[in-house]
């Protein structure tokens, strides 16, 4: 008995004890199940706690209410937003300039001159490119009067000037009357002109009275003033008397002494000389009132023939006469002479055609070299150097060919301009040549105060 119950002792014994190791062993793998459970959400809710901080960080900084946030970066998530918004403003603005019309210069206001030309015909135009005398185109000789014939003539034939010589002539008085009256009958100021050199050249001297010059070339030692004091005595006469160009002064040196159709009549025998008492005479003219002109380009001073005879020849070459026949010419230019005379000439190292249907003397050297944008006239067309070889109407083209403005008394007047206005409208020569040439007449006459400048 006592064995048998010490028995089931043991056996009680034994099974709490393996009870006990399963409990304790459920709960260690319990515990490791747990342990491993919490360390796989523990990365997981960290990462989402750090979320929610940069979420409520960034909330602030939108805000602007906590102001522990760095400056730098604050800015540097708003600037992005303002250089984006110049960008489309900027993309904007271009898209609108692009689109916009690009507006052009503004129109320059014609001048003087345009408006003048825009109202002028044709025939008009062509009729001031000459300078006659009043008997060709009134019909009569001699013409001491301008009445009804002159303005019906003028109104026919509105030429760019008239010159008076002694014929025209027989008191200061009448002569003033006349260019008056002759001025009234037109719209555009006529130049009136005459040959005033002083010595043998004169024609108010040696008719109505005025202050008698002697011939230049005796003044020479006298000096640059006294160019000018008898170019200005000269000018002022011819004022009173209604003139307003003389043709004059005579820039040509007597470098030949055989030469007889200049001698006298030049400034000096030197060309430095004659280059300063020319530029002083040009001087003295425009004080006196007048214009005034420079002749005989490209300089008569060096030849034996009188063109009034025939054609003269020029044996220098270009640069020789660059050195001495073209200072006197280049010094009246820079003084502001109103016009330059081409003399009857033919100079042989360019062409062996006369110097007024040179395109090289006219346009290359007198304008392009030398940089004269005034009136270029011929000397007289009724000279026998010009009218015993050209009709008017053909030595009318070939000067205007060559870049010449003003034809100067041509012997057959109607043919001269007839022949010029079917030039026109066959094409031979354009209208632009045509208004090239009326334009310099009318600016020189706005310059000399022919015409009164418009106001600006």
């Amino acid at each position: 008995m006592g064995n048998l119950k010490n028995k089931k002792t043991n056996i009680l014994s034994g099974v709490i004890i393996a009870g006990t190791i399963i409990v304790i062993l459920s709960l260690a793998v319990f515990l490791i199940w747990y342990l491993k459970s919490g360390n796989d959400e523990g990365p997981r809710e960290a990462k989402e706690s750090a979320k929610q901080e940069e979420t409520a960080s960034d909330t602030v900084v939108e805000g602007g209410e906590d102001l522990s946030v760095e400056e730098d970066d604050a800015q540097t998530e708003e600037e992005p937003e303002v250089v984006t918004g110049d960008s489309e403003n900027e993309q904007e603005s271009e898209t609108e300039d692009e689109a916009a019309p690009v507006p052009g210069p503004e129109p320059e206001e014609p001048s003087q001159v345009d408006v003048m030309m825009a109202d002028m015909t044709v025939h008009e135009k062509v009729c001031q490119l000459f300078m006659v005398y009043p008997s060709a185109i009134v019909g009569t000789n001699p013409v001491t009067s301008a009445g009804d014939m002159t303005k019906a003539a003028l109104e026919q034939n509105p030429v760019g000037g008239l010159v008076y010589n002694m014929t025209n002539m027989q008191s200061q008085e009448q002569v003033r009357q006349m260019a008056d009256n002759s001025q009234s009958f037109v719209e555009i100021p006529l130049f009136i002109a005459c040959d005033e050199e002083g010595g043998r050249v004169g024609r108010l001297m040696f008719t109505v009275g005025t202050t008698k010059i002697g011939a230049m070339l005796g003044y020479k030692d006298q000096g640059t003033e006294k160019a000018y004091e008898n170019a200005f005595t000269i000018a002022s006469d011819m004022t009173r008397c209604g003139l307003n160009l003389n043709l004059a002064p005579v820039a040509d040196v007597w470098s030949n002494p055989a030469n007889t159709v200049i001698g006298d009549r030049a400034y000096s025998d030197d060309y430095e000389e004659a280059a300063q008492l020319v530029a002083a005479a040009v001087e003295g003219f425009h004080e006196g009132g007048v214009g005034c002109t420079l002749k005989h380009f490209p300089g008569h001073g060096d030849t034996l023939e009188d063109t009034h005879n025939g054609l003269a020849h020029v044996y220098k070459t270009l640069d020789e006469l660059r050195e001495g026949e073209f200072l006197p010419f280049k010094a009246g230019i820079e003084a502001g002479a109103d016009a330059i005379m081409l003399g009857h000439m033919i100079v042989s190292d360019v062409s062996d055609m006369p110097v007024i249907f040179s395109h090289t003397i006219v346009t290359d050297i007198l304008r392009g070299e030398l940089g004269f944008d005034g009136v270029v006239m011929t000397d007289a067309l009724e000279m026998k150097a010009i009218r015993d070889n050209y009709t008017s109407g053909e030595a009318s083209l070939l000067c205007l060919d060559a870049g010449v403005d003003i034809i100067l008394c041509p012997i057959d007047f109607n043919d001269a301009v007839t022949t010029v206005e079917k030039a026109v409208e066959s094409g031979r020569i354009s209208e632009e040549r045509i208004d090239e040439s009326v334009r310099r007449i009318l600016q020189a006459k706005i310059n000399m105060g022919l015409i009164a400048e418009r106001e600006p």
